[in-house]
């Protein structure tokens, strides 16, 4: 039994470690029961990663374990290599690797990546025309939208680049034919980039399956609302989410208790 050495921002900090990668773990168990409550995950399949800041070490879910049952001490830690830097009784995905060390080993800044096979999601990710410019919510979030072509199960170590190149300078990428992906310098920030998007590819779901004809704004509204977006996404957006994530803990302690803190 862990005895505990300090407090951080998530209460007592267990003496196995320091208190940046306790923070760090509690934040990434946190967002992995708040994908379970909104309903993106996916039984083992999918992932989201974060990096220990101040170090080439990142967070990753332990294959087997279903997201409501995550925990801070649970996660596993991987080096850029994929190996195992914890112990645990249970392995990580090879695929899921694949797809989050692209992104890690290509920037100091991205820190957190979110990967979703949600219904809606998918939808998107299979329609050639990808993000439709149909609702406020997906124009607001169009310029950070990328795209990657699908390669079968990312065991292909050699299409981490692809996957870099493909994102640029986006925050998120649709999988097609696979499903959505969202990073962030946060896990608070991928976290509501993840949500805008799963509620616009909603959108765009429910307005298709209606089956009538579909009113789009004009192309001036459309590329003024994609540029108050661009602004919208200025300095502030870290900020802002950090606050935002603040309440979105609130919620889940309030829905599901605070066991994912163990």
């Amino acid at each position: 039994m862990s005895t505990t050495s300090s407090l951080g921002r998530h209460g007592a900090v267990p003496s196995e470690f320091n208190a940046v990668e306790w923070e760090a773990r509690c934040d990434l168990a946190a967002c992995y029961r708040l994908v379970d409550h909104y309903g993106w995950s996916d039984l083992f399949g999918t992932h989201l990663s974060l990096r220990i800041p101040g170090t080439e070490h990142f967070l990753l879910n332990p294959y087997g374990i279903l997201f409501g049952e995550i925990t801070a001490s649970s996660l596993i830690k991987v080096d850029q290599d994929g190996n195992t830097l914890s112990d645990s009784d249970f392995p990580i995905n090879p695929a899921g690797f694949t797809i989050h060390s692209a992104v890690h080993m290509s920037s100091d800044v991205m820190n957190a990546v979110m990967h979703t096979h949600t219904r809606a999601g998918n939808a998107v990710a299979c329609m050639k025309g990808g993000l439709l410019p149909l609702n406020q919510k997906a124009l607001l979030i169009q310029s950070a939208v990328t795209y990657h072509d699908y390669e079968s199960v990312a065991l292909d170590h050699s299409e981490r680049e692809r996957i870099v190149s493909d994102l640029g300078d986006g925050r998120i990428m649709v999988l097609r034919n696979h499903g959505l992906l969202t990073v962030g310098e946060t896990i608070a920030e991928a976290f509501f980039w993840m949500y805008r998007m799963e509620t616009a590819c909603q959108y765009q779901v429910d307005a298709l399956a209606l089956g009538q004809e579909l009113q789009y704004p004009t192309q001036e509204t459309i590329d003024y609302t994609i540029e108050v977006g661009k602004k919208i996404q200025g300095k502030r957006r870290v900020e802002m989410e950090i606050r935002q994530w603040s309440a979105m803990i609130r919620q889940l302690e309030r829905e599901v208790g605070d066991d994912w803190r163990g």
